[in-house]
């Protein structure tokens, strides 16, 4: 039921492809950043038995992106991968300037992860772990435990 009524929320966004969501409204050190993070979490995921994985920064293949219906603004997860068949979407928390628009990207993400009987997980690093569980707690998604790297 709670899945049905995301899924109205969710209704605002479509299937689209290519590049850069909400990473491109980051200054340019947020960039390089979460460029860091995200090659270390695809190392991270490499080690752990995740296999196909694509990833929003140079040299691999871009994640499927979502567009927000009515504006030009996409979601794109940063890191997709697969495991034992199942398929996972990561997204990297760092403290942000527009809170409200991560909020967004991870109450679609995880809506669409389980209504396709998938994995929504959110990886963040020191220094990020207090805003990480803040904004968790903000969205009601407490039952997410972040990956801490």
């Amino acid at each position: 039921m709670f899945a049905a009524k995301m899924l109205i929320i969710c209704l605002l966004y479509f299937d689209m492809s290519k590049k850069n969501g909400i990473l491109s409204i980051m200054t340019d050190a947020d960039k390089q950043e979460s460029d860091k993070l995200i090659q270390k979490s695809v190392n991270h995921l490499e080690a752990t038995g995740f296999e196909h994985i694509k990833a929003d920064i140079e040299g691999y293949e871009t994640p499927k992106s979502y567009l927000r219906k009515g504006t030009d603004s996409k979601i794109t997860p940063d890191i997709v991968a697969i495991k034992n068949g199942r398929k996972y979407f990561f997204d990297i928390s760092l403290k942000s300037k527009k809170p409200k628009l991560l909020k967004s990207k991870w109450l679609f993400l995880d809506t669409i992860s389980r209504m396709r009987s998938e994995r929504f997980r959110i990886i963040t690093t020191k220094g990020h772990y207090k805003f990480t569980d803040n904004m968790l707690e903000d969205i009601n998604l407490t039952n997410k435990e972040p990956i801490k790297l």
